[in-house]
């Protein structure tokens, strides 16, 4: 029997890796500058990279749910590792459809393997603290980007943008095989002792899950598209702030391009701190309500982001909004289990990531598109404070959804 805590330090391992994406916009200034490439150019390499994300993760969910994580992570490691290699040449010669191949399209297919192989390995290992343990793994994508934004950028100032991709290629493929050689799924109905003694002993109750459905039914009920259209929007909207951090940083409070990347190093702290911290306060607070706070948090925090001329409460807005987003990814595979069990929950989740897949076509391309329209981030920001407002009446529509079905099953059992 493996010990849990060190496959979920494997975990941490391939999600920290592939969360270095989401230092992408220190890369956005010295493309344009180097090669002269346009802004929008330069958005699609990081569009194509999500898009992959979550094409991958709906198509090969069944695979990990089939052949187990360790398969799944070498794969991912595979590509992820010489998708930046390959994104290493094509800078190295210029050529932007060499980047969008190796970063975009190969990249993003390791990134969308990458992302779901440990998450319902995860879950099976940690059944007395779900959020927690979804909480732990995803934090570590978030946490990815915390060394990589700096790194990143001292290795493009000292050495080249080539460099850059190369050394990453290397080292995120090492550490992404190490780590999936350890992941392995417990087996069937697995508990750990102390649960196994609560539950016996009747001072710990099982909370049951709503269903246990196969991802071909899930995908045929209303809460699936309820949870797609809430994760759509969270992540189009805090993509397109991922997108543009350090350049908005910039612009909106005066910084430096070197001090600009220490705050995308800052915002990937706060995305793995809201990972962990929002997924496991909902073992508590419940999912629903969980998702209800993050929607009306950012409503009012994308209405004054763009108004605020200190650089502390700059960093404050900008670094809550991260915890949310974050959040929202930890949040979703207990979620998914609350909903639908966890007889298939990695393909379910594939099936949802689509909804990133979207989502990262259109949140950089609407804020590249409207900062070159009008010369500020101002009006997009205010577009996504709008968009939380129709994910909040689909959140309340989910809670009371749960709520009356809670009450049937409990009826039912009774």
């Amino acid at each position: 029997m493996k010990n849990r805590w060190l496959i979920a330090a494997s975990a941490v391992g391939i999600h920290g890796s592939i969360g270095s994406v989401y230092a992408w916009s220190v890369f956005n200034l010295p493309l344009e500058q180097t090669f002269g490439w346009d802004k929008s150019s330069v958005a699609s390499t990081f569009s194509l990279a999500i898009f992959f994300l979550g094409l991958s993760a709906a198509i090969m969910g069944h695979f990990v749910e089939r052949h187990g994580p360790r398969k799944a992570g070498l794969i991912a490691a595979t590509f992820w590792g010489v998708g930046l290699l390959v994104a290493g040449v094509g800078t190295s010669i210029g050529n932007i459809y060499l980047l969008w191949l190796g970063y975009g399209v190969l990249g993003g297919i390791g990134l969308g393997v990458g992302y779901i192989t440990p998450v319902s390995t995860l879950v099976k290992w940690f059944p007395d603290r779900r959020g927690f343990a979804t909480g732990l793994a995803i934090m570590g994508f978030g946490f990815g980007a915390m060394i990589a934004g700096p790194v990143f950028g001292y290795m493009m100032e000292q050495y080249s943008i080539p460099t850059t991709f190369f050394t990453a290629g290397v080292v995120y493929m090492i550490v992404m095989y190490l780590s999936a050689l350890y992941l392995e799924r417990p087996p069937e109905g697995w508990m750990p002792e102390g649960m196994k003694a609560a539950v016996e002993s009747g001072t710990t109750k099982v909370t049951q899950d709503l269903t246990q459905q196969t991802a071909n039914e899930a995908i045929k009920t209303a809460p699936f598209y309820w949870l797609w259209i809430m994760m759509f929007i969270n992540i189009s909207c805090g993509i397109g702030v991922i997108y543009s951090a350090s350049p908005l940083a910039q612009e909106t409070i005066g910084i430096s391009p070197t001090e600009a990347a220490a705050v995308v190093g800052l915002m990937a702290v706060f995305n793995g701190i809201g990972r962990l911290g929002w997924a496991t306060f909902s073992d508590t607070l419940g999912r629903p309500n969980t998702y209800i706070a993050f929607f009306i948090l950012q409503i009012a925090l994308f209405l004054i982001l763009p108004n605020i001329a200190s650089v502390l409460l700059f960093q404050v807005v900008l670094f809550t909004i991260m915890t949310c987003y974050g959040g929202g990814f930890a949040t979703l595979p207990a979620f998914i289990g609350d909903l639908f069990g966890t007889k298939q929950l990695g393909a379910i989740h594939g099936y949802i990531l689509t909804a990133w897949a979207l989502a990262g076509l259109v949140g950089p391309q609407i804020a590249a598109y409207l900062r070159s329209a009008t010369g500020s981030y101002e009006l997009t920001l205010y577009i996504f404070s709008g968009a939380f407002i129709v994910a909040l009446a689909v959140s309340i529509l989910m809670k009371n959804y749960i709520s009356k079905a809670r009450a049937k099953l409990e009826s039912v059992s009774a």
